[in-house]
């Protein structure tokens, strides 16, 4: 495919995005020009370079597509690919808590920035040489990159967002940007396998250097951006640990840390699943079944541009009760009929319906203890291992009973998901 026709696509659909936007009208301008109202300070100039990092933050969805094509390269199992997101994702397991008690210390911006000269590193490693161990390191440091980023740069858009009643819906605005990311994922691998590669599927591990591009333009425009350092008043052994995970003693935090770990599982599961399903079911190649992976990015940015408009008109509750119980009736029709274009209404459809949930749990643990966000944005993040978790169990019921085996992993997800819309009450302090 010439890299002008990617281009072109990739143009076309973020013009189609913008075209949603305005499909809103007046009321969802005032709504995002509400969301991103600043301090005196501050401008449009600052908000915009710590949006961006959101789409940095993107580059783990990238592992779907890309660990078809690790897969044939080196010969892998469906079980052995099942491991690269637990390469990308295990980290934030073991790094969370300890970066979100040491962003007190070092501050929120650097941190982020931390965070991005780590993935820079991770995406030359390939090029540097080339083969499967290689490829695994950039997996893991592009994993280590994202854990911190995740756990540094939620909080910092606090630091440049007044209107903490509205944090749900910022927090989404940032899920659109990363959305937009993860839509355009697999065509940065198909301009590197295609482009540069002249379809030699190959060179597909072409697409981290532009990944390593794209995230240095986004430090520099971050470290030259001046945003005031939030204060922090620590008080005795506040900063560890352990009372960190103390934390998790509070039953409603434990409920919400759980919720991230299933719905980060729904959504990196659906991602790694859907090009698989398509291939399995309908033998479509590699390059058709890239496709799935767009419809569920496509579907999730929609989603949660449209969130951000709806969640200042629905509780933000009721909103995660209608999309949860829909979600269950999409997964049962994607595990029992098997038609092509009702796979991918239904792929499309989870990505959909999840889109909001993430931020919609992290605002509800930040909103129970306003004080420590800090520490709830590392304990939340830890359990973002668990779309690490999740895919191995879909590589291995793939395996055993066939794709039918993956798709009720993920509906497990969604059960435990509805249940935390519907069991979890929440006394917030904002």
């Amino acid at each position: 495919m010439p890299i002008y026709v990617l281009l072109w696509q990739i143009n076309k659909l973020l013009e189609f995005h913008k075209y949603i936007l305005l499909l809103g009208g007046k009321k969802t301008i005032l709504t995002l020009n509400k969301i991103l109202d600043m301090k005196k300070q501050n401008s449009i100039m600052i908000v915009l370079p710590v949006l961006f990092g959101f789409f940095v933050m993107g580059f783990c969805d990238i592992v779907g597509i890309s660990s078809d094509y690790a897969k044939e390269a080196f010969g892998w199992s469906n079980t052995m690919a099942g491991f690269i997101p637990s390469m990308v994702f295990i980290w934030f397991l073991f790094l969370g808590i300890p970066i979100g008690t040491q962003m007190n210390k070092w501050g929120r911006k650097n941190t982020v920035l931390l965070s991005m000269a780590i993935t820079i590193i991770g995406m030359v490693a390939p090029l540097i040489t080339y083969n499967s161990v290689s490829c695994m390191i950039a997996y893991a440091l592009l994993g280590i990159g994202n854990a911190i980023l995740q756990v540094s740069l939620n909080p910092l858009l606090n630091n440049v967002v007044t209107d903490k009643k509205l944090l749900t819906s910022s927090l989404t605005a940032g899920q659109v940007v990363k959305a937009i990311s993860s839509l355009t994922g697999p065509y940065i691998v198909l301009l590197a396998v295609n482009y540069w590669g002249n379809g030699n599927t190959q060179i597909w591990y072409y697409c981290f250097p532009i990944l390593g591009a794209i995230t240095l333009i986004s430090g520099v425009w971050l470290m030259i951006t001046p945003i005031e350092r939030e204060v922090y008043k620590e008080a005795s052994g506040e900063n560890s640990f352990s009372k960190t995970l103390s934390l998790l003693k509070d039953n409603t935090i434990l409920l919400l840390f759980l919720g991230i770990f299933f719905v980060v599982g729904v959504d990196v599961a659906t991602n790694f699943i859907s090009s698989k399903l398509m291939t399995i079911r309908f033998n479509w190649s590699k390059e058709e079944a890239g496709f799935a992976p767009q419809i569920y990015f496509f579907s999730r940015t929609i989603g949660a541009l449209l969130g951000v408009f709806l969640m200042t008109k629905i509780a933000e509750i009721k909103y995660f009760k209608i999309n949860i119980l829909i979600c269950i009736l999409v997964l049962l029709i994607l595990a029992f009929i098997e038609d092509q274009t009702t796979n991918l209404i239904c792929i499309g459809a989870v990505g959909f319906l999840c889109s909001c949930i993430f931020p919609i749990i992290y605002s509800m643990a930040v909103q129970v203890h306003p004080e420590k966000a800090n520490q709830i944005s590392g304990l939340m993040i830890t359990a973002v291992a668990g779309g690490g978790a999740v895919t191995p169990a879909i590589g291995a019921a793939t395996d055993a009973v066939g794709i039918i085996g993956g798709v009720f992993v993920i509906l497990i997800c969604v059960c435990y998901l509805t249940y935390c819309a519907f069991g979890i009450q929440i006394k917030r302090k904002i």
